[in-house]
């Protein structure tokens, strides 16, 4: 994979810092991702679309990484006092960056909060996304119970534990695997911690976006969750909530709170699925004409 191109994408809402990879092929959706809280678009992205198998995919989309704001690497610290984008202001600089790059449309991965930015972005822009990829989503917003364990929290455990305990499964946390080291080391070691809290506050913020089989996606979904993740059972309300025609459902053994880091290969397989069921196929050559879009049929996953 290319080492891609770096972009400062100007928003009404801000600055948003942007990875490219590829040709910029307008006449096909770009691949979107969105990452999850305490990581950024490299660290939470880059084993799954640097994985071999992945490359038939990637090689033929231009793939898009945008990071939250102040989340990139080298990010300028926000001062004292600063007000952070809520969840909805996030997505709503999202337009900004089609414009800018003249894509038509994408296909949106996103994980955790990223999940959330993306669906939103999608509800309020349905004919901007072709298709949906949500792991560990949670599209409601924190009941009252949820606010009382997270005050707790707070008094108990360290900003570094406390998103770390939403990114991982309490299996992984206590197995304290080599995984879980390395994310441990690289969050305490951020040298933007305070804008990294700022994004996990507002993630903690968000309000419920109302998903319901009159107000949902109009576009394909597929929906993947780690067995015993932090967010398997939002993931699992997500789904009875969806249309069932066009929504996928892939829960992964073995994957813990991060499948796209810790199976990547069944990742691809799903989406390579996911891609030929929109019409897009895995080997696709230039030639234009093998982009036919039949009508899209829903893939079961078992793993």
């Amino acid at each position: 994979m290319d080492q891609g191109q770096e972009h400062r994408v100007e928003t009404p809402l801000g600055v948003l810092h942007v990875m490219v990879h590829g040709a910029g092929n307008v006449r096909r959706p770009a691949i979107l991702t969105f990452h999850d809280v305490g990581m950024d678009s490299k660290s939470c992205f880059s084993t799954l679309f640097k994985f071999e198998e992945m490359q038939e995919i990637v090689k033929n989309f231009t793939v898009v990484h945008v990071d939250a704001p102040g989340q990139e690497d080298g990010a300028a610290i926000y001062p004292a006092g600063y007000q952070y984008a809520t969840m909805d202001q996030i997505s709503d600089m999202l337009p900004a960056v089609l414009q800018y790059f003249n894509f038509r449309t994408v296909i949106g991965v996103g994980v955790g909060a990223g999940a959330y930015i993306l669906s939103k972005f999608t509800l309020s822009n349905p004919e901007a996304v072709e298709g949906l990829v949500l792991i560990n989503v949670d599209t409601n917003a924190r009941g009252w119970m949820d606010w009382a364990a997270q005050k707790l929290s707070n008094l108990t455990s360290s900003l570094t534990d406390q998103i770390l305990s939403h990114l991982f499964s309490q299996e992984e946390l206590s197995a304290n695997t080599e995984l879980i080291q390395t994310h441990r080391a690289r969050l305490s070691k951020a040298p933007n911690l305070i804008n990294i809290e700022l994004f996990w506050k507002s993630y903690q913020g968000r309000r419920d976006l109302d998903i319901e089989r009159n107000n949902t996606f109009k576009c394909p979904v597929m929906l993947v969750v780690g067995d015993q993740a932090p967010y398997e059972e939002a993931a699992v309300e997500c789904n009875s909530k969806l249309d069932p025609t066009t929504t996928s459902f892939l829960k992964m053994a073995d994957a813990g709170g991060m499948p796209q880091l810790t199976q990547p290969s069944k990742l691809t397989e799903a989406f390579k699925y996911f891609i030929q069921g929109m019409g897009y196929s895995n080997l696709v050559c230039e030639q234009e004409s093998l982009f036919s879009k039949p009508s899209y049929q829903p893939q079961t996953f078992e793993r």
